[in-house]
Parts: structure tokens; sequence; C-alpha cells
């Protein structure tokens, strides 16, 4: 596994000596974790390559004068100006006291100040005593949130001839921009390469680039016994714990059936969560083709052959087989009413499922596919696509309000205009996917919290907390509590600001939410302690991010699925031996079939058949019925006219 410079399996340090009057009285296990063991020295650092003989040595990281410098931007006028390195380990900056503000987490909100030290946050309360030379910031009036997780993105992913046009720097500076600290981005290579090869990849292009904490997701598009053994070095060496699985993509991703159930088995014997993109490849296909041959070559045409009913299929279709191998399952991108259902309903049966909603199908709909403008229908287009009822993105909000969706991500994957136009005169050419990694958390919060939908305590736990505890780094993100990472945002629920492509962070030239108007503003965005978006003002540096593992076997994940392993263990029956007798089977014996009640050789009975033909099959014993020799009767029709009725018996 990954080293992040944290030793999770080290002894826990001792608790901080209770401050009087302070919020502790309200929360006991303020001071404590809940899952992961944290050391007692929680400075960033790296590692440095060692010999299998001599252990790696840990070596404090600083910025090196060839590393590009922190970048300044205006974030409404979008102004990018530079500005110096700031020394990071042990200087001042390190420090910092947040005061005044209303520390929400998913379960409570207390007000209580903060101090950060080192990227963690050492303690919470009031009348803290702290060390000299912090930075105070005044968060009176303002909510103090965990930094956002984004469940689901696609950072610089190569995909239908073109490469994403937001990469791993600007995705994840935009990602700060809007409140979000972490991403979990896909692995996903082409069909057949190895999956510890893309891995490296993915870390390659990540590593130097992040401007935050990432974690990854692995996908698996082909399925052989190489691809089972490396799913578990990734899971116990390479910090991976959740592999993505596809029902749609012919030929390119998808998986059958078969290979479904061998997968999702292989992730119940890991401890692994199972993802699914959810839709029926084999009807897309066809449906596609007739699209064409019924000359719409439109964005139009990508919606209309993957109507609701093709994702509430596969949905169900893979809850079935997740099931069936005791594996919990997470959906990803949830974007109709009838697959949100089939989450909803599989949940109440029992099944450990998980539903994801994404900003996109929260924040806007699919009738934007139908716009003149081709540019602005093709700036919609992905997969699962949106969809046009307009009332599903308050549907899903409503479920994911109530506790029957979980979690949310964006599915960010940006493709500018050019990109698009390659399927210009075909759809099925446009690539597949939109921009939301900088404005999820504001969209959510317009969307469910400004409508009276959910509470900040819910805003806060489908943001962050529940993906924290789903991908198991919880309490080390999605949570403000001491020995958390000091990944905070300070949140103005009641300023203003209005989304557009003119004023955003990432790397392509269209918003699906142009012109949207949100409340709630990161006014500061702290990641790993480091200031990054500070009055107004967008402070990154290049690579400042690091790996988070995420280790198998999530609480919130594998919680039921011991006991149901053994509850739901098939059983043999004890019985005696049967010792009765067996019918004997001749050799080349030709069964021979009773004709059917209504035909006899080959000819079937009618009214102008003679009276003395029966139909009636043979007697249990072979013999005929008692009255074959009795003349058949002859219909009888009764009529009952309105002024009388027949009163005869027949």
């Amino acid at each position: 596994m990954a080293d992040d410079g944290y030793d999770f399996f080290a002894p826990q340090p001792k608790p901080q000596p209770r401050v009087k009057n302070t919020m502790f009285d309200v929360v006991p296990d303020a001071f404590t974790s809940k899952t992961l063991e944290l050391t007692g020295d929680h400075r960033r650092m790296k590692k440095t390559a060692g010999t299998e003989d001599e252990p790696k040595s840990i070596v404090e990281e600083t910025p090196a004068s060839e590393e590009p410098a922190p970048v300044e931007e205006e974030i409404k006028q979008y102004v990018v100006r530079e500005v110096e390195a700031e020394k990071w380990e042990g200087s001042a900056q390190s420090r910092l006291f947040i005061k005044g503000g209303k520390i929400v987490n998913d379960d409570q909100s207390i007000f209580a100040d903060i101090y950060i030290e080192d990227g963690v946050i050492k303690q919470i309360g009031n009348n803290l005593v702290i060390p000299g030379g912090a930075r105070t910031i005044e968060a009176q009036g303002k909510l103090i949130i965990p930094g956002g997780i984004d469940t689901h993105t696609h950072m610089q992913l190569p995909f239908m001839g073109t490469t994403a046009a937001d990469d791993f720097y600007s995705g994840t500076k935009a990602a700060l921009a809007g409140g979000t600290t972490m991403i979990i981005d896909f692995v996903l290579d082409q069909k057949g390469v190895p999956l510890l090869e893309a891995y490296d990849k993915w870390r390659n292009w990540a590593d130097n680039k992040v401007c935050c904490d990432y974690g990854l997701h692995v996908a698996v598009t082909y399925w052989n016994d190489s691809v089972a053994k490396e799913m578990e070095v990734l899971t116990r060496e390479k910090g991976i714990n959740s592999f993505k699985m596809f029902l749609a993509y012919k030929d390119v991703f998808m998986l059958d059936d078969s290979e479904l159930y061998a997968a999702f088995k292989r992730c119940k014997d890991l401890g692994a969560l199972a993802m699914v993109h959810a839709e029926n490849g084999h009807l897309i296909a066809e449906k596609s083709r007739e699209m064409i041959e019924q000359g719409i070559f439109g964005p139009e045409a990508h919606e209309m052959c993957r109507p609701e009913e093709v994702e509430a299929e596969a949905t169900h279709r893979a809850i079935m087989l997740a099931n069936q191998a005791n594996c919990p399952l997470y959906v990803v991108h949830v974007m109709s009413k009838s697959s949100a259902k089939v989450v909803c309903a599989a949940r109440k049966r029992g099944c450990v499922v998980f539903g994801e909603p994404i900003a996109a199908s929260l924040g806007t709909d699919g009738t934007h596919q139908w716009n003149k403008c081709w540019r602005h229908a093709a700036g919609h287009v992905m997969g699962p696509p949106l969809r046009p009822d307009p009332t599903t993105p308050g549907y899903l909000m409503d479920l994911l309000a109530n506790g029957d969706l979980q979690a949310t991500g964006t599915d960010n994957c940006t493709f500018n205009a050019d990109q698009k136009a390659l399927g210009k005169d075909d759809f099925r050419k446009i690539p597949n996917g939109v921009n939301g990694v900088e404005d999820r958390m504001s969209v959510i919060w317009e969307k469910g919290v400004h409508t009276g939908k959910m509470d900040a305590c819910r805003f806060v736990a489908v943001t962050s907390t529940n993906a924290a505890k789903l991908f198991n780094i919880y309490p080390q993100k999605g949570r403000i509590a001491v020995g958390s990472d000091a990944d905070i945002v300070i949140w103005d629920p009641k300023q203003t600001r209005t989304i557009s492509a003119k004023t955003h962070h990432q790397a392509v030239d269209f918003n699906i939410f142009e012109g949207m108007v949100c409340h709630g503003v990161p006014l500061y965005v702290i990641s790993g302690g480091h200031v990054v978006v500070d009055e107004g003002q967008l402070r990154v540096t290049q690579g400042q991010g690091r790996f988070i593992p995420t280790p198998c076997n999530a609480e919130a994940v594998y919680g039921r699925i011991e006991a149901r392993e053994v509850a739901r263990k098939p059983q043999k029956v004890d019985r005696e031996v049967y010792e009765g007798p067996v019918t004997e089977i001749k050799a080349n014996s030709v069964e021979t079939v009773a004709p059917h009640r209504n035909v006899i050789d080959n000819v079937v009975m009618g009214d102008d058949m003679p009276a003395e033909f029966h139909n009636r099959p043979p007697t249990r014993s072979g013999g005929t019925q008692i009255d074959e020799n009795q003349p058949r009767r002859q219909k009888i029709r009764v009529s009952n006219p309105p002024g009388g009725k027949s009163s005869s018996l027949w």
C-alpha cells in the first residue's frame, strides 16, 4: 500500500488534556479517532525511494525551486497572477486558529474554535490555549464544515478518441475553488491493459499535478485469472478498495453477466466495494443503430437510445447479481427516477447497495439535448444521459435528503466544443462527459439546503462524511475532530454566486449550470492545513496533494456481510436414503408424447366433426372414459333477451 506519511498501525498517541469550558462535555469522542489510529507526528511528509534491504526514508516535503509556484486567482474575475511560494513545513503558516464559527458535522453542530498545526486538527473547544504565531481566521456567523469529497471524477481521461480537458492540475484546482478537498478518480485504461500497469500510469499522472488529496478506484473491463490476482495486489499493497464494472459500452468496457458475477465474488472475498455503471449495453447498441437508420444524428438521439428502462433494468440486474454473491454494491451516477426507485426498493428488501446521484442529475435536466444550438445540446451529452423529465432533479434530491441515496460525485469528465464536434454528424461519436467538480457543493446547497429539503448536517453527510465512511478513510477525512486532517471549509450560507464558464476554474469552455445563482459560497478552503481559498483568492501549489490509500473492509460497507454470510449459507437437509423403485430407461428409447386433446391424427376437432368423436384423454389406467360410446351433446345456445330470462337447465 502506498504510504502518505502516516503510520495507521502505530499505537495511538496519548489524548490531549481536557480544556476547561470546552465543547467536549457535549462531544465526548471529539479527541479520539473512530477508525484510524493517528501517530504523534502529523506533519505532511512523503517517502523517498529505498532498496529492499534499506527501508524508505522519511523526508519533509518542502517546495523545490524547480516546482511550479502557487497560483493566485480571483474566483469571480478569473485573474491569475504569480505569488511567492510559502515555506510549508515548520513555519507559522502551518498554524491556524479558526475562531467564532459554528462547526457542522454529519451528526451535530456546535459553536467552538479550532486550532490547526502541521495539517492536522489539534484542538477544538472554547478558550483554547494556542502557541504564538498562529494566523487567526474569524468565522463569526459562518459554518465550519469538513472539506467535500467528490466520489467520482475522470481527470485527463483518454476517451472516445480524445482526452478530457481537465487534467489533475486544473481539475483539482477547480475542486478546491468550490470547497472540495479530495477527489476519488477512476483508473480506466483500454480493455486488456493490466490493472497494475494502468494504476501506475494514473499515479504518475496525478502525483505531480494534484493540488488536493486524492484516491483511486480501478475499473475492471475484462475478466480472467490474471485480473483476479491483480485485484488482490491492488487491495493489499496499493491502497485500492473499490472496483468498477460496466454493463454499458459494448465491446469496449462491458462485462457479461457471468463475468460480473465472478468480479462481484472477487470483490467480496477481498473486502472491496463493487461499483457499477448500470446501462444495458446490448440494447443501447441496437437502438443506436435504429436511430441512425431513421436519420436522427443529433445529441437528442443519445438520450432516446438510452431510455430510463435501460438504466433501471441494468441497475436491477446488477443488484441481483451482487446480492447473490453477497457483495456490497455502489451504483455510480444515478440519473433517473426509475433507477433510483430500483435502488430504494432493493435497500428496503435488505440488499447492501448504495446510490450515488451526481451534481448534474441533481442540478439540471436533459431537455437541453433538444436545444437548437448543436454546441449547447452536445455540451450536455453524458452517459447515462440527463433525463428530459424536468422533475427528476427534485426527485433525486428528495431521496438524497431522506437517506435513500447516500453520497454524491460529479462524473466530472470535461470536453471542449471542438472535442464534442467529433460527433457533429453522428451522435455516437460525441465524447460523453460534463463538468461539476467545482460546482457540486454549491449546487447541492442551493437545491437541497436552501430549498429546505435537507439541513446542514445532512449536507455534510452527502458531500463528505458518507463518502469517507464508504471508502474507509473516516475520520481522517469527512469529519472535524481532533486528529483528523485539516481539510476544512468556512462556508457562508447567505452569500451568492452565479455559475458561469467565464468565471469557473476548469479548463473546459462550457458549463452545464450556466447562469445558475447559488446560495452558499466557500469563503475559506483549508486543504491539509494550508489556506488555498483566502477571501476570494485561490492559492494552489501543483503537486501539493497526496494519494490517500483506501483500506478494504469498511465498517459502513461490510458491517452486515459477515453475519449474512453465515445466515444465508445453504443448509443440507438430512434425510433417509430413498430405497424405493426407480424407473429403468431403455437405451435409444424414444419418448412418446400424448397428442393434444383437440388433435387426433393431426386433425383439429371442430363443430363439423362427427358426434361420435370425442376429445377426452385416456383414463389414468389407460382405458376409455365411461361414456366414451355415448354420442356427443350438440351445442345449445341460451339467449337472455332484455324481456326475459331463460330458466331451463341444460
